[in-house]
């Protein structure tokens, strides 16, 4: 922006000399009475928002900038973003991490993190600011949590009241409604803001098509399987906040939210077991028919922050508050039919599982200036967190049940010291935090022995960067995270099926992930780039051990995965002229994962991608291509590799009324593919498995976008806040 203004004033000061040589000559003669006389044409100038913000802790992506945010969904813009992957099936990755935590205006967001997903497909772009990922986490944030953390900075506005509100509308032709409302008005120094939505998942959206073939090393026996079933259901999100600016040093904010999810999954299937060649005994087959007419998951969190700021400006002092709940319940039915070989004596069986979540949060932080360029930040904070589980499994024809209560409570309290250096090129950042945990799980029903564990961690965590010119800059940066179990890893209660058995483990204990990387970006004009490579290592880790019973799977949770991944992060934006842009960003990577204990070991190399070119047409049209996928076989732990994939779209897009207030998009997805393809091979373990999936493909869509209202209005929101983001394994999201 300053280049673009420095020769916007080269213009001008041009135009000022031509005019007065205009008036007189070199000899004091008028211009009149001079032989020549020039008329200079009409001059434009023109600038692009820049897209791309680098800073020292973070990447930054100007989502209004974008052209496409007008209509397109949170999740569209998502592939847009540095070092953030979305896959065919919208699943997300941060900085390579599939557990990531997601934060709103800075702080963390339980249901959104929960649930994003769902939530970020329902929410339009053009109600975001900003989308960050939070590359390095200061000692504050960082300790609880894994390295990859995804912000989301919503819309603000300026000025003295008013009332603004955004509709939006979405359809397309598998049956999948999204609707979405805001609202925002000021009154005084009190500023209000609703928002809610809708989405819904039809049954030709969801249906889906999976074929299992499972080699049994020990017994050479093999398992074919095949499903078709459809999952509809809808989420409906709402969320209230609110903020009141006491006076210019005391500001006082609130909110609460949250999402309801709810699933009706019914398919039918057919099982067999044959044996090896040659071999006439040992085989079976049956037919199975499963239905979840109760799944259903909810998840609220209600926050207070209250800050001050002293007369020693960039001084502020942060007290919080948050509460978050999580309810699930599942009913999952499955019945037997044509049974031939009598592999087991049921006709079917009934799994009810009602999950709890309970979390309590507080928090204080303290952030003072120690003169030009230094700044340091201490904080403490303490989380009591409950979890407890009640599973019943029920068998039809036989007499067997099950009936399992299992209660665990992790209370942690925590330290640190932040360090912040900013002169001239130079920027740097360097941190501490201690921790400690105290858990405990028990059993209610007395089937066993309570258990207790207290864990110390320290967590350092530095980053230092160098800036070349305006937009050139290289950082170098050292992460620590940890992450621990939740609800789901940590339950004992074991689940039956015909063909597994699986139940969780109540000792799990917490992880350690250690990353370097560099991260070099060159933000010019017509040109974006961005590399960045990083080496993540850790042992430890949280993972599934898998083995089989005969010919049944097995399956729990351990702390024994060791990991090394070696990771190339590129993104590039070209402008080739002010109507074309091209946007292309992928990670290749070299993944290795290892179990010591059972000398499995897993490795491989993989390209997600994403290339999206936009042109601006005449009449104010606004045509996307875009492309996304996966190269390679990818490692995901020990025993799973996940296959390649592709997928394609467009999309037309125009403006109408003042101020572009009204947007429609018409758009279509993988038009000429009726199905996609997804595949995963399990290379280590008891037995070998290759798992195929079909999808529905395609797909064309319409979503409208109506701005109403003026806000002129600004309440600030607290700087810092609440962010737990050390739960892996929690409460499940879908079936």
């Amino acid at each position: 922006m300053k280049k673009d203004m420095k020769k916007l004033l080269v213009i001008l000061l041009s135009l000022t000399a031509l005019q007065a040589a205009a008036q007189t000559d070199s000899l004091g003669v008028a211009a009149d009475s001079v032989a020549w006389k020039k008329e200079l044409k009409e001059v434009t100038v023109t600038t692009q928002r820049q897209l791309i913000k680098q800073e020292i802790d973070r990447i930054g992506y100007n989502v209004q900038a974008d052209a496409e945010a007008k209509t397109q969904t949170v999740m569209d813009m998502l592939r847009k973003v540095p070092m953030v992957t979305v896959d065919g099936q919208d699943n997300i990755t941060v900085k390579g991490n599939s557990n990531f935590r997601v934060y709103k205006n800075g702080h963390l967001d339980p249901s959104l993190t929960k649930n994003a997903k769902e939530i970020l497909k329902s929410m339009p772009a053009s109600m975001v600011k900003r989308i960050e990922v939070i590359t390095d986490p200061g000692a504050r944030e960082d300790a609880e949590g894994v390295n990859a953390i995804l912000n989301i900075v919503m819309q603000e506005n300026s000025g003295l009241g008013g009332v603004m509100g955004v509709v939006n509308a979405y359809y397309n032709t598998l049956n999948h409604p999204n609707l979405y409302a805001s609202l925002t008005g000021q009154t005084g120094r009190l500023l209000v803001s609703a928002d809610g939505g809708y989405g819904g998942m039809g049954r030709r959206e969801t249906e889906n098509h999976n074929n299992t073939e499972r080699l049994f090393v020990h017994s050479g026996n093999q398992l074919l399987s095949r499903y078709e079933g459809t999952n509809p259901g809808h989420i409906v999100f709402a969320n209230l906040s609110a903020s009141y600016d006491i006076d210019t040093l005391n500001l006082l904010s609130a909110s609460f939210g949250g999402y309801f999810y709810k699933l009706n999954v019914q398919g039918d299937g057919t099982t067999q077991l044959l044996p090896p060649a040659g071999t006439a005994l040992g085989g079976y087959s049956y037919e199975s028919h499963r239905w979840m007419p109760g799944y259903s998951h909810q998840s609220w969190s209600g926050r207070l922050d209250y800050q001050h700021k002293t007369r020693l400006k960039g001084e502020q002092l942060t007290l919080s508050y948050m509460l978050a709940l999580t309810r699930q319940h599942t009913d999952d039915e499955t019945s037997y039919g044509n049974i031939v070989g009598k592999p087991f004596d049921y006709t079917g069986h009934l799994q009810n599982t009602r999950e709890r979540f309970t979390e309590h949060t507080l928090q204080v932080d303290w952030l003072r200036p120690l003169g030009s360029g230094h700044r340091v930040e201490v904080g403490a904070k303490y989380i009591d967190r409950n979890n407890n589980s009640h599973s019943r499994q029920q068998f039809y024809g036989v007499d067997a049940a099950s009936d399992q209560r299992f209660d665990h409570v992790t209370r942690v309290m925590a330290a640190y010291v932040d360090y912040l250096y900013n002169r001239e090129r130079w920027s740097a950042r360097a941190g501490v935090r201690y921790e400690h945990s105290y858990m405990r799980g028990s059993y209610p029903d007395g089937s066993d022995a309570t258990f207790r564990r207290r864990l110390d961690d320290w967590v350092p965590q530095a980053s230092v960067q160098y800036q070349f010119s305006e937009g050139q800059t290289l950082k170098l940066n050292y992460t620590t995270s940890i992450s621990r179990p939740g609800i789901s890893y940590l339950n004992p209660a074991v689940v039956a099926s015909p063909t597994t058995v699986y139940g969780g483990n109540p000792r799990l204990v917490s992880a350690r992930t250690q990353s370097i990387g560099l991260i070099y970006s060159n933000i010019g004009r017509r040109l974006t780039l961005q590399l960045a490579p990083t080496y993540k290592f850790s042992s430890g880790g949280i993972t599934s051990v898998e083995w089989a019973t005969g010919d049944v799977r097995c399956l729990t949770y351990d702390n024994v995965l060791g990991r090394r991944c070696l990771q190339f992060e590129q993104y590039v934006q070209w402008r080739p002229t002010a109507k074309t842009t091209l946007v292309v960003n992928n990670n290749v990577r070299y993944e290795y994962f290892r179990n010591p204990n059972l000398g499995y070991l897993n490795d491989g190399w993989s390209d997600n991608y994403y290339a999206n070119l936009t042109q601006v047409l005449p009449w104010r049209l606004n045509f996307t291509l875009g492309g996304y996928g996966s190269m390679g076989r990818r490692p995901i732990d020990a025993y799973y590799k996940q296959c390649s994939y592709y997928g394609y779209y467009a999309t037309l897009q125009r403006s109408f009324l003042k101020e572009d207030r009204l947007t429609v998009l018409v758009g279509a997805r993988n038009p000429f593919e009726r199905t996609v393809r997804y595949g995963s091979l399990t290379v280590n373990g008891d037995f070998l498995d290759r798992v195929t999936s079909y999808n529905r493909g395609r797909q064309f869509n319409v979503s409208v976008t109506w701005r109403f209202g003026s806000l002129k209005a600004k309440v600030k929101k607290v700087d810092r806040s609440i962010e737990n983001d050390d739960v892996v394994g929690g409460i499940t999201k879908g079936a």
